[in-house]
């Protein structure tokens, strides 16, 4: 059970690494200046890749959640926090990527 945690936290750190380039670039007041052009939308293919990991973090985590209600029949069992976060973070970024990627562009 604490492989398919530290595998859920790893894929989500992959995630992250996937979000750091498939976000717009920030062209700062320099830049424009001196002509210097940044992408202003989401890669697309970035973006398959992001939500790609970030529903196999939330497949993980609720997969980690079943196991260990299954698991844990006694009450002083503990049953973690770590999935949890794990999958509301998930499903949070989920949401934000959803909205943003499809946000029109003004």
């Amino acid at each position: 059970m604490v492989f398919f945690n530290v595998l859920g936290w790893f894929v989500f750190l992959g995630a992250l690494l996937v979000f750091h380039d498939a976000r717009p670039e920030f062209v700062s007041g320099l830049q424009e200046f001196w002509g210097i052009e940044g992408r202003q939308q989401w890669s697309k293919t970035l973006t398959m890749y992001l939500v790609a990991l970030l529903s196999l973090c939330l497949m993980i985590s609720i997969t980690v959640l079943i196991m260990k209600s299954r698991r844990n029949r006694r009450e002083k069992d503990h049953f973690g926090i770590s999935g949890q976060v794990l999958m509301i973070t998930a499903v949070s970024s989920l949401i934000i990527l959803y909205f943003e990627y499809t946000a029109p562009l003004n």
